[in-house]
């Protein structure tokens, strides 16, 4: 990398690191950005996957206020997070790259549909048990989320966040905050997985982990002060700008 294109890579990792602490799809920044300076796709990917974990960990401690009593929620939410970032990683590995535009884009949109529509279903589930637990339907859709996660990531967040919404009776800003704890082991898992088999630009992994944690930080200051109307719409805006980017591509 030229130094100018260095520079590009950390700067996309600040944004990228933001956006994903606040909803998620900050991959929609750093990954485009890693295939405009040479790097192969699975490469770009893998790379991208491994420098946003550290953003994602600054991310979860700007959000410890919103994470009080939610440890019984994450210790059984997250082995389906944990399974689901190792299927998706390996199927990462053995797909064919030309899968990725499908899969994320619908992907995205649905997550984008569940956000907008959850405070009206929140309150047709009102009257429904399990609600303080979301059910064995989250703890699959933390396994599905985790999966989409390990393969490509971007919206993750989006899909986690619309079926929480959907599925406990919890303020917007504590479920982000869970979503931070379960986007980071999703990250978290499928960076081992790729360090140990896949080929990584470590040069690109450190320039967007730098980045990343200062924009995780940010992230988290600027999005605990959003309304959750302004939040959710926020989150809907940069669904749609994924699938933009995605199809356009």
């Amino acid at each position: 990398m030229t130094p100018w294109e260095m520079v590009a890579v950390l700067a996309a990792g600040v944004a990228g690191g933001a956006i994903n602490t606040v909803v998620g799809s900050g991959s929609l920044i750093t990954f485009p950005t890693l295939l405009a300076v040479g790097l192969p796709p699975i490469t770009a990917n893998v790379s991208n996957n491994i420098g946003l974990v550290p953003g994602g960990l600054t991310g979860v401690m700007g959000y410890r206020p919103e994470l009080k009593g939610q440890r019984g929620r994450l210790l059984r939410l997250a082995p389906a997070s944990v399974a689901g970032a190792l299927a998706g990683g390996l199927l990462l590995l053995n797909l064919p790259e030309a899968t990725f535009t499908v899969v994320v884009t619908v992907l995205i949109a649905l997550s984008c549909t569940l956000v907008m529509i959850q405070p009206k279903l929140s309150r047709l589930l009102a009257i429904r048990p399990g609600r303080a637990h979301g059910g064995p339907w989250l703890w699959l859709g933390a396994l599905v989320a985790g999966a989409y996660g390990g393969y490509f990531g971007a919206g993750q967040g989006i899909l986690l966040l619309g079926l929480m919404g959907i599925l406990l009776d919890e303020e917007l800003q504590r479920l982000n905050a869970a979503k931070n704890v379960l986007v980071v082991l999703v990250n978290g898992t499928a960076a081992i997985l790729y360090a140990l088999v896949a080929d990584v630009d470590w040069l690109a992994v450190l320039l967007v982990a730098l980045g990343s944690m200062a924009g995780g930080f940010l992230g988290a200051r600027l999005g605990r002060r959003l309304p959750p109307t302004l939040l959710r719409g926020f989150i809907v805006v940069i669904g749609v700008v994924a699938i933009i980017k995605l199809l356009s591509d």
